[in-house]
């Protein structure tokens, strides 16, 4: 087994869970935080790791801290249930951890499966993200949504890619949004944002003008076509729930 901690949080996963930890059985360590799941997540999960931890939703962020907590190894592989380590990217990590290298963490391209196409541009790939860090160089923010990590040293990339199978339909892909913009929307407001009329005229548009056609969107077909419609629709959503809390505020 090659001494490496994969952390993953989750739930209601057990279309996912599976498929992902089969990618990573490898693996001498792997976590699992799950939010009380009502499907078959927790008993799937238990299949490949007796380190499956059932907790009340305690955010994006703080349930990959809890992960991390419980991790035994220094290098650390995050992965969503939706993701895949595909065989070349499972060899490059086995092979570099055996280095022992000096980097704070190491980015990997997302290769996004959506609406039934591999999305090559749009701006979605490569989409490195950093997923393989070092455990004493690298810990997660506070952030509500879109979390990441706060890194203190070099960051490489990885040559191979990870598979991410995202919204498996229209439906799932709004049922995502509207979770996600509200706790964007949260954020902003905390952090003293005051939204603008023109956040809900000028960044929908430019969202999608942006991903359509500067990052050539139009490439990936009909799907890249929804996507860059959905994504400003993302974004006016957003901003229309942070004005809706100002509004709301400010009539009291």
């Amino acid at each position: 087994m090659i001494p490496l901690s994969v952390i993953v949080i989750t739930k209601n996963e057990a279309h996912n869970i599976a498929e992902c930890l089969e990618t990573v059985r490898w693996a001498d360590d792997i976590i699992v935080v799950d939010a009380e799941s009502r499907d078959e997540t927790v008993a799937k999960a238990q299949l490949f790791t007796p380190k499956v931890f059932i907790k009340p939703w305690l955010g994006f962020a703080a349930a990959k801290q809890f992960a991390f907590q419980q991790t035994r190894h220094q290098w650390i592989l995050w992965l969503d249930a939706d993701e895949r380590v595909t065989p070349e990217l499972a060899k490059e990590i086995q092979q570099l951890i055996a280095l022992q290298p000096t980097q704070a963490a190491f980015s990997i391209a997302r290769r996004a499966y959506f609406l039934g196409r591999w999305i090559k541009h749009s701006g979605w790939y490569p989409g490195y993200v950093p997923r393989l860090f070092h455990k004493e160089r690298a810990s997660f923010n506070s952030a509500s949504v879109h979390e990441g990590l706060e890194i203190c040293g070099e960051v490489s990339r990885l040559k191979n890619d990870l598979l991410h199978f995202t919204d498996p339909n229209i439906y799932h892909y709004f049922a995502k949004l509207n979770r996600y913009t509200t706790l964007a929307a949260d954020e902003l407001y905390q952090k003293g944002k005051e939204g603008k009329l023109s956040d809900v005229i000028i960044r929908p548009v430019w969202q999608f003008v942006r991903m359509y056609i500067l990052k050539l969107g139009f490439l990936d077909g009909i799907p890249g076509l929804l996507l860059a419609s959905f994504s400003s629709g993302y974004v006016f959503t957003k901003y229309s729930k942070l004005l809706e809390k100002q509004l709301v505020t400010n009539q009291k």
